[in-house]
């Protein structure tokens, strides 16, 4: 349908908007701190089942890496599984893997923890892969000369080369996750998420602004922790 054909009275939109905003932006500027108590909680809430699902994602992650890796599992077969699997995995938004959670395990913390270990799965699986087909495997070809067995290649000639990116690309994930589950509680899978949709509900938006700085203010923290994390370990 041709957009130009539709009816909007676009003075009267126009005006409206600016009467919501003038009546909300002022008041998430004036945030409510009586309420920084129960933020602050809801936020640590947070913290912790983007901590958990990153966790959680970061070690299922590794063993399809490995199977979509086509220098550790020997066949184009196994691999192009590994890949298809972590393809249809990646396919799910973190929110509508919250949603199914929450009729599975009901709304609850963990269903928002499955939900980012299940949505972070994917995106570090596929890191993990490219990691590990990329290391040297001149390393490995020179064990396997020299007559170690496939455990002693595993732990001295490949961990050691991927450790340092895994771990990398695992904090990196997490600070991803921390604003994934900010939303998750929208759906009722817990965190800062549910304090915001009764805000909204509400039209609390003097707790809406606490909100908001709270996020504002513990993202940013991981994010300047994390880089500097990151930058000693590669």
């Amino acid at each position: 349908m041709d957009i130009v054909s539709i009816d909007i009275d676009w003075g009267r939109a126009i005006e409206r908007a600016a009467n919501n905003f003038s009546r909300v932006i002022p008041r998430l500027f004036s945030p409510d701190w009586s309420a920084t108590s129960d933020v602050a909680m809801s936020m640590l809430e947070t913290v912790f089942i983007a901590f958990a699902g990153s966790l959680m994602a970061a070690i299922i992650a590794i063993p399809l890496a490995f199977l979509a890796a086509r220098n550790m599992m020997g066949g184009v077969i196994a691999s192009t599984i590994g890949k298809w699997i972590l393809s249809a995995v990646r396919a799910f938004p973190d929110i509508i893997l919250a949603i199914l959670f929450v009729v599975a395990v009901g709304p609850n913390e963990f269903a928002g923890v499955l939900a980012i270990a299940i949505g972070s799965t994917g995106m570090l699986g596929k890191m993990f892969s490219e990691i590990i087909e990329s290391i040297d495997m001149n390393v490995v070809e020179a064990m396997e000369a020299s007559g170690a067995n496939k455990i002693q290649i595993l732990f001295y000639g490949v961990i050691p080369q991927i450790t340092p990116e895994f771990l990398s690309y695992a904090i990196y994930r997490f600070e991803v996750d921390i604003r994934a589950s900010s939303i998750l509680g929208i759906v009722g899978a817990g965190g800062i998420g549910t304090m915001i949709i009764f805000a909204s509900n509400n039209r609390n938006w003097n707790e809406m602004g606490t909100i908001l700085l709270a996020i504002i203010i513990v993202v940013t923290i991981i994010d300047f922790t994390s880089a500097r994390i990151r930058r000693k370990i590669v």
